[in-house]
């Protein structure tokens, strides 16, 4: 929905479909996984409150809201505008530079003169995916002392070991042999996303990844010949989508005629 260092915006497709009506991000950043399958029970966990606050104001939030936000002309600075709240001047620092791990303040001309529909785009994508995110479960908090004893497609994505430094909680902070113990106990399906070169889980070759200046190769581990259970049918798939598109368009008409009115 925003641009955020790390994020799976253009490989999660090659990821595993989940196998579970829950889908649980322990790491959550843009839960790119959770947004391809939004209409699934969804439950974030997010260190970083910034990241946190923002998922839960943007479900309260109408299409007009994030519509009306300003758009920043190159070299303007966010602290030089008053906001309505402290989420929405977080989400536009998100958009007015490329992929950062956190807000920024002045507007790049990456993001204005050399790309000037970037904020546009940014805004109508967030707005037209607001009634996605309605039932999702967010969580601010650590991974391990979060995350629920349940049976779900789990989809971990740490702060890389290369890399990782530039979150606010990043890789300096992960025991990762702790954390790869931790991804082989849990139940279910347990998908987990990490950078060539990595040994802490015996990780296979997915797809090469090109981000803003560089390029590497994503591995995965994921204990899918370990399981067999599934506590979801393709036909209990195709009618939970039914379902949640009808409460979107529902919730889509009511908004219009508030709008007309």
């Amino acid at each position: 929905m925003w641009g955020y260092y790390g994020s799976k915006s253009k490989i999660v497709k090659h990821y595993p479909a989940p196998q579970y009506g829950t889908i649980i991000e322990p790491f959550a950043g843009t839960a790119q996984y959770a947004l391809m399958y939004w209409d699934r029970d969804v439950i974030l966990i997010e260190k970083y409150d910034v990241i946190c606050n923002l998922w839960k104001w943007l479900q309260k939030c109408s299409k007009a809201d994030i519509l009306s936000i300003r758009q920043l002309k190159c070299g303007e600075n966010t602290d030089d505008f008053k906001w309505d709240c402290q989420e929405q001047k977080d989400l536009v620092g998100f958009i007015i530079t490329g992929a950062p791990s956190m807000p920024k303040k002045t507007a790049s001309r990456w993001k204005t003169v050399v790309r000037p529909n970037t904020q546009q785009f940014r805004l109508e994508s967030i707005a037209n995916n607001l009634e996605k995110i309605r039932h999702w479960k967010v969580i601010c908090g650590d991974y391990e002392k979060e995350s629920p004893s349940i049976e779900a497609t789990w989809f971990v994505d740490p702060p890389y070991v290369i890399g990782g430094k530039y979150y606010k909680y990043g890789c300096n902070a992960i025991d990762y042999q702790h954390l790869g113990d931790w991804c082989k106990q849990l139940t279910g399906q347990v998908i987990v996303c990490e950078a060539e070169g990595q040994n802490w889980l015996p990780f296979k070759p997915l797809v090469s990844s090109r981000g803003n200046k560089y390029q590497h190769k994503e591995v995965i581990w994921t204990n899918e010949n370990l399981f067999i259970r599934q506590d979801i049918t393709v036909q209990e798939v195709a009618e939970r989508r039914k379902i949640r598109l009808k409460m979107s368009m529902t919730n889509l008409m009511e908004f219009n005629k508030e709008i007309a009115s």
